[in-house]
């Protein structure tokens, strides 16, 4: 079979809800795709608390909750697919991250596949980034082999959400790796100021500069590691949290300070002159970080909606279609690995 009907599931780390995208994707000389319909469900205060609480679960506590959410998950695929009278061949999920330790050897995206299955009755591949750990890989970033044989045409594929990460060509090889936090960051400070993110980019847009901030956050050990590297929450509660307690400014200084941050990380990753760069995720839609991209002259390239809010969940339904085929949907040359894997389980209802 060449030809699949599939709905990919995306919960990011910045909160704000669940992504669901019904594609189709065909191979003849090549992969194609198309977005067919797709929506967002945005978490109720409840489910926001019961995510973020859970890094600090007893064990017992997280396993009831990975079932619970991958029920969760499951009942808004069976009202999606009964909604919009949706034929399926599979769903693939990415659940949401509580833990990312690849240095220490694990990673957890609760949503149990058996739960969603069980709600929605087809089957599900999840857990993608396990078996990429386990070989000694960073598990992360996964989206580079969608960049690879969907999104060629670009030079570098940009993805802004809880925090930017990039892929790129380089000497035949595809590599990828995280850049620095972004709406996780920006939606914590916000939340100081009563706000649940920073909209248009407004409160940073209305703050200055400080060069200590600024100076500080750039000389974090992690931006002189060469990759493949990622990020995870701990990593920012770490590093980036203790330099905002710390720093006597504005929150609207601290925005600024930070959107100032985010732009130039990024334009140190961009090696080739002119390059074309497609951006995506929630980051995109904040006109004053677009208006510094284009201030430090990056030639950003911003496609369609439904690419820039649906590309991850399009994506992470096409690993659900190479793990499928048992085709290579993680690249060692991205996460480090000591091979090119197949990452996701399959189960059955």
């Amino acid at each position: 079979m060449d030809s699949y009907h599939v709905i990919g599931l995306m919960s990011g780390t910045s909160l704000d809800g669940v992504d669901l995208a019904y594609c189709n994707f065909h191979y003849g000389k090549k992969w194609s795709f198309e977005i067919l319909k797709k929506d967002f469900f945005a978490y109720s205060d409840n489910w926001k608390t019961k995510l973020q609480q859970a890094y600090n679960s007893k064990p017992e506590d997280l396993e009831n909750l990975n079932e619970e959410y991958g029920s969760y998950l499951g009942q808004l695929v069976f009202d999606f697919i009964k909604e919009h009278k949706l034929k399926v061949d599979f769903i693939a999920s990415h659940g949401h991250t509580i833990f990312h330790r690849p240095d220490k050897g694990y990673t957890l995206q609760i949503g149990d596949g058996n739960a969603i299955a069980k709600e929605c009755q087809f089957p599900v591949v999840y857990d993608f980034r396990s078996l990429d750990v386990s070989l000694n890989g960073q598990g992360a970033p996964l989206v580079p082999i969608g960049d690879k044989l969907l999104f060629k045409k670009f030079d570098y594929c940009l993805n802004l959400g809880g925090f930017a990460n990039i892929s790129t060509q380089f000497n035949e090889q595809r590599i990828a790796y995280d850049i620095c936090s972004v709406n996780l960051v920006l939606n914590y400070s916000c939340n100081k100021l009563g706000h649940t993110f920073d909209k248009d980019g407004k409160l940073g847009k209305s703050g200055q500069l400080d060069h200590n901030l600024f100076n500080n956050l750039n000389s974090l050990a992690f931006y002189l590691e060469a990759h493949p590297k990622s990020l995870g929450r701990e990593w920012v509660e770490s590093n980036i949290f203790p330099l905002f307690k710390k720093s006597e400014i504005s929150i609207e200084d601290q925005l600024r300070t930070y959107y100032e941050h985010i732009v130039i990380q990024i334009k140190k990753a961009i090696k080739k002159e002119n390059a074309s760069i497609l951006i995506i995720g929630g980051g995109t839609h904040n006109s004053f970080l677009i208006e510094l991209f284009k201030a430090h002259k990056l030639n950003i390239v911003i496609p369609e909606k439904d690419l820039i809010d649906f590309k991850e969940a399009l994506i992470f339904a096409f690993l659900g279609v190479l793990r499928w085929r048992n085709e290579v949907n993680c690249l060692s040359s991205v996460t480090g690995a000591s091979r090119n894997s197949s990452g996701g389980k399959i189960v059955y209802p």
